[in-house]
């Protein structure tokens, strides 16, 4: 199973791809926040599609970052499409990198039909 995962800058896309990897999912982080063709999430045809997304508060906590909400709203319109058709969103701001992680594996084996 091919898992996508999208997200704003610093919302934590690469901790959860590695996490996953490491727990045994076929995981991998689409740069869609930073492409204008709204549908480049699906250019690889996932199995399943995890948003995750952050506050600018939040980013700000996690990295120095020298952009503001409006960057973060850009990234937001660019990332409608795949926010419409994601199989789980995950808001990350109170969530640990662990947390989100076991939160997209539940959902996946709840998916599968594992428990």
């Amino acid at each position: 199973m091919r898992i996508a995962i999208v997200g704003i800058c610093a919302s934590g896309k690469t901790t959860l791809v590695r996490g996953l990897r490491v727990a045994g999912y076929d995981a991998y982080n689409v740069a869609q926040e930073h492409s204008c063709v709204h549908d480049f999430w699906n250019k690889h045809h996932p199995d399943v599609l995890v948003m995750i997304d952050a506050t600018l508060d939040t980013v700000k906590k996690r990295r120095v970052v020298y952009w503001g909400q409006d960057r973060i709203d850009t990234q937001h319109k660019r990332l409608a499409d795949a926010k419409a058709h994601a199989d789980l969103y995950i808001q990350t701001d109170a969530l640990d990198a662990e947390a989100v992680k076991q939160k997209v594996i539940d959902f996946l084996k709840n998916k599968n039909g594992k428990e």
